[in-house]
């Protein structure tokens, strides 16, 4: 265990930490997204879990995403599903009721945390493998420091959407934005991107409207079904 007094496994796991902390801001709006609707006991749950099962799949995923991320097609399915995440968290009812419906909605939620995670964090876990230079203990330390970075910051954004509603909007934006930018990276239209610069953020922008347009109408289609009935 000498490598750990040493000043270069500081300064990596200090890298590792930080990459996490400029990188985990899209993260915790999406956990925040997910967690908002719940009950605040619920709230906490889903945080701590979804946050905490996202780090260790950060971590497993670091170890082969270079590879995945040479796959064709990997990242246009992904991409398709933050945008199907991003229909869901706004267009996403409140609709359900009763301690059952809660509990499901609670596993929804921590499920919804995961995938949106596993997604975001493709391009993301390269910059943290290479803070890592191969070390494991490194890797997992600096991860697992990032857990109470990104519990805090999802627990802040949850506030904020309470207080300030339109940020749930700007939240589905960032998520569908997102959605757009991981379609547009994958190997299949890489060429395609090469030979038109702008490409990247037309699908970006199209991704963040779908989302938004997609989810409005889902949920205005929702409270006129629930006003019928």
């Amino acid at each position: 265990m000498e490598f750990v007094q040493s000043a270069d496994f500081w300064i990596g796991l200090m890298k590792i930490v930080w990459i996490n902390i400029i990188l985990s801001g899209d993260n915790a709006v999406v956990i925040a997204l997910a967690a908002r609707s719940l009950p605040p006991e619920q709230q906490k749950k889903a945080v701590f879990w979804g946050s905490g099962a996202a780090v260790v799949l950060r971590i497993l995923l670091t170890v082969v995403a270079a590879k995945l991320l040479e796959l064709s097609f990997l990242q246009i399915i992904g991409g398709c599903l933050l945008l199907w995440i991003g229909f869901q968290l706004l267009g996403g009812g409140d609709e359900e009721e009763g301690e059952s419906k809660t509990y499901g909605s609670l596993m929804a939620a921590v499920r919804t945390i995961l995938i949106a995670d596993l997604v975001m964090s493709l391009d993301n876990v390269i910059a943290v493998a290479a803070a890592a230079h191969g070390n494991v203990l490194l890797l997992i330390l600096g991860l697992a420091i990032s857990i109470p970075l990104v519990i805090f910051g999802s627990t802040l954004m949850i506030k904020l959407m309470e207080r300030f509603p339109v940020i749930v909007t700007l939240g589905a934006a960032l998520i569908g934005w997102v959605g757009g930018e991981t379609i547009a990276n994958d190997v299949a239209l890489h060429d395609y991107a090469l030979a038109h610069p702008a490409f990247h953020y037309v699908a970006a922008a199209l991704g963040a409207t779908l989302v938004l347009a997609g989810g409005k109408f889902w949920a205005a289609r929702s409270r006129q079904q629930r006003i019928e009935a």
